[in-house]
């Protein structure tokens, strides 16, 4: 069929849409008045028959071709366990209105067709239908009920394809974090490989001269660098799996961040820490995860700052049953629109993508680490100023 009209049938409006559609259809065609006005009396009686019995039916009117000869068809949809009796007055009536009446079902629904063959002289083709179709698609609301339920109809659509689009995109990042998963998990085994072989050619007896020691020295450190991306890949496939395990332990928090800071030192020389702790507290933490949070926090000062400047690190008790740790720096700053998107996965702010590398994944890492533990991240930054990083952890106690 040729649909040209479609009516949800809900309520008693709808009869009103249904009749005046019908007549209207049949006015275009050309059919007389008596004709238009029999067929629409059978579509009102069948539209109205199918109410009183359920709020989801769907009328269409259109046309069908049977060989040179078109027919005026309705078809109205309901449910399937939908039985009509002999109270059921208006679906015996429409019967005897149009020629061809038919009762049909499919695995889910009843549908009810309608045919009204139209006469050779209207002359139609296909180029006379699709004007009918275009006319109907650009008419006006009959009432202000249509005009509603024209505007449901499309936020109904727009709310369908949204919802499409997300599982469709919900899908690809499943693909993605499988792909990420499965690459970071074959990458690893042939990076440790290097790795330990390039140590133990350094760590080698026989003598190795200062040039291919430094390309080894190289290699170890490319190879580090590597391996930090593979684990941070790694990572972010098991966050998005939920798979991020944590052993958390009471930890000294001072003598954590002594340690990690006596770390950084040595990777980070030519900068200059600082400390302003508060009294010790003990805190609930996976130290590994919590590692990676300092180092990720640390390194970042360092490689937005010049050398000889200061990295700040600081502990101060919220009264709140938690510790909140900063983490500042005297480097480059952010820009507003940078500061709230820092913490996005692969975000990276436009100043630094040739200056500095990276995949803008250590911060979200980093952000969901602190989550995990019931704690909270933020950023304050002024451009050509310096950032300061804070993270809080509930006390061990609370």
């Amino acid at each position: 069929m040729i649909k040209v009209v479609s009516i949800s049938l809900e309520n008693e409006m709808d009869l009103v849409l249904a009749h005046k559609r019908s007549m209207k259809v049949a006015e275009r065609l050309g059919l007389t008045v008596a004709t238009q006005t029999t067929f629409a009396t059978a579509v009102s009686e069948i539209a109205r028959t199918v109410i009183e019995h359920t709020d989801d039916g769907a009328l269409e009117i259109g046309l069908e071709q049977s060989k040179i000869r078109y027919s005026l068809v309705a078809t109205v949809t309901f449910d399937k366990e939908i039985r009509f009796t002999n109270t059921d007055a208006g679906f015996y009536y429409a019967q005897k209105l149009v020629p061809e009446f038919e009762l049909s079902e499919t695995e889910t629904r009843n549908i009810i067709t309608m045919r009204l063959g139209l006469p050779r002289s209207l002359k139609l083709d296909p180029v006379k239908i699709n004007l009918l179709k275009k006319d109907f698609a650009e008419e006006l609301p009959i009432n202000a009920y249509e005009e509603i339920k024209q505007r449901h109809a499309a936020l109904n659509r727009i709310a369908s394809e949204q919802e499409a689009e997300l599982r469709q995109s919900k899908l690809v990042d499943e693909k993605k974090t499988e792909f990420i998963s499965i690459a970071s998990h074959e990458l690893k085994t042939p990076m440790t490989v290097l790795k330990a072989y390039t140590q133990m050619a350094m760590a080698a007896k026989e003598p190795v001269s200062d040039h291919l020691r430094g390309l080894l020295t190289k290699i170890d450190f490319q190879s580090s660098k590597l391996m930090t991306l593979v684990q941070q890949l790694l990572d972010i496939s098991k966050i998005e799996n939920g798979n991020l395990q944590y052993n958390i332990q009471p930890v000294s928090l001072n003598n954590f961040l002594l340690t990690q800071i006596a770390v950084m030192r040595h990777i980070l020389p030519n900068h200059e820490f600082t400390v302003n702790f508060c009294e010790d507290v003990k805190v609930l933490i996976d130290e590994l995860r919590m590692e990676q949070v300092l180092n990720n926090l640390l390194s970042n000062a360092g490689k937005y700052s010049e050398r000889n400047t200061s990295i700040v690190i600081t502990t101060l008790l919220s009264g709140t049953g938690e510790v909140i740790i900063s983490v500042a720096d005297n480097g480059r700053g952010m820009a507003e629109d940078t500061m709230k998107s820092v913490f996005d996965k692969f975000y990276r702010a436009k100043d630094v993508l040739k200056s500095h590398a990276g995949l803008g994944m250590g911060l979200y890492i980093t952000s969901k680490i602190i989550t995990d533990h019931r704690g909270k991240i933020w950023v304050e930054s002024t451009l050509g100023e310096g950032s300061k990083f804070f993270f809080s952890i509930p006390l061990a106690n609370n």
